[in-house]
């Protein structure tokens, strides 16, 4: 048994932005055993599966004033508590990883309570009440953003980026991609994260034949959500719902418009894309305008409140933009200096560190 891998147990659920950071970080731990803990009907059902054991447990977020519903989800973290325990203890874990969201909750809470050491990843410049609240539960804080410190003030936290998808760090993913685009020409990506944007994408419609008109050719990945879908048609336009080599996609673009998630920001930085920001603002205490501060201070990007802007304001801001080619690749460049192309390795340094030690 002298030999017998390390178990860890990570618990990552929901959405891209935490799923695919702790993938990253998996696959930097090859010489571990590695199980997942997630919830059914989540991302995680379709990305884990295939690669690690998934573990599911029935829990959800306090979304209300505290009420009969809050006791019924109160009852079901009780109950998740323990059920974490169980898996824990007779997997004989040696560490639990999460990447925050309601799930980390019960993780944190029924490792500590087995003593065992727990490595907590934030990856937006704001932590949410759950990092907040767990932070100094934890044995390490790691955080995407250096902003995040000030936040957590009793919790040990380690600056290590956000981790992105193993397609974004390999340049061979670029000649993979098969859209009709053709060599030369300035190309814009609308995307809205793994929700995809609704709002956005209706601006986005209204401003782009003065794109065209100027010879830009734009991507457009509306999300599987979007009732007006289908209603623009032009040779110069290539609407999808997702595409799945966004690495290279986004080394081709030009310009990018986007929401202001910490995974969706990861992955421009690492491209080095300049980039319109449009944070969701029904996110939780307005996160992702924290994250594209981040990105506006350091001259990478442009904010727009999605309430303040115009679809005038819009097609001008991205014509501006194309018509100065210099201002692009400072804004890139600036973009690139954000990153943290080995943040996986990172993260599976300070997790080698805390669950070894």
């Amino acid at each position: 048994m002298a030999n017998a891998p390390i178990k860890l147990l990570i618990a990552a659920s929901g959405t891209g932005g935490h799923l695919f950071p702790a993938i990253a970080l998996a696959q930097k731990l090859p010489d571990y055993e590695i199980e997942w803990l997630g919830v059914p009907n989540r991302l995680e059902t379709q990305l884990v599966p295939k690669q690690y054991p998934l573990n599911t447990i029935a829990v959800e977020g306090f979304q209300q004033g505290f009420g009969f519903a809050s006791l019924r989800v109160l009852g079901k973290l009780t109950g998740s508590i323990i059920e974490v325990r169980r898996i824990l203890r007779q997997g004989n874990f040696q560490g639990v990883v999460t990447t925050g969201g309601y799930i980390a909750g019960p993780a944190v809470i029924a490792a500590r309570s087995l003593g065992l050491p727990v490595v907590f990843h934030e990856s937006n410049a704001l932590p949410g009440k759950v990092t907040r609240f767990f932070g100094p539960w934890c044995t390490a804080m790691a955080l995407g953003f250096a902003e995040a410190a000030k936040y957590l003030p009793r919790a040990k936290n380690v600056c290590v980026g956000t981790p992105v998808r193993s397609q974004f760090l390999d340049q061979a993913s670029d000649a993979s991609l098969d859209l009709a685009i053709p060599d030369g020409v300035p190309l814009i990506v609308v995307f809205g994260g793994s929700q995809g944007a609704v709002a956005v994408n209706k601006l986005v419609r209204q401003s782009a034949q003065a794109w065209f008109d100027a010879g830009a050719y734009v991507v457009h990945l509306t999300g599987d959500r979007d009732p007006d879908a289908g209603s623009l048609k032009h040779p110069q336009y290539l609407e999808l719902p997702f595409y799945d080599n966004m690495a290279a996609l986004l080394r081709r673009s030009a310009i990018a418009i986007s929401r202001s998630g910490a995974g969706s920001l990861t992955e421009l930085a690492v491209c080095g894309v300049p980039a319109i920001l449009i944070p969701y603002p029904f996110a939780a205490e307005d996160h992702q305008s924290y994250n594209a501060d981040v990105f506006t201070k350091a001259g990478a990007a442009l904010m727009f409140k999605q309430s303040e802007l115009t679809a005038q304001k819009l097609q001008s801001q991205v014509l501006s933009l194309l018509q100065s080619p210099a201002e692009l690749t400072k804004m890139g460049e600036r973009a690139k200096a954000i990153a943290v192309p080995d943040s996986a390795e990172k993260l599976a340094s300070l997790v080698r560190e805390v669950v070894e030690s």
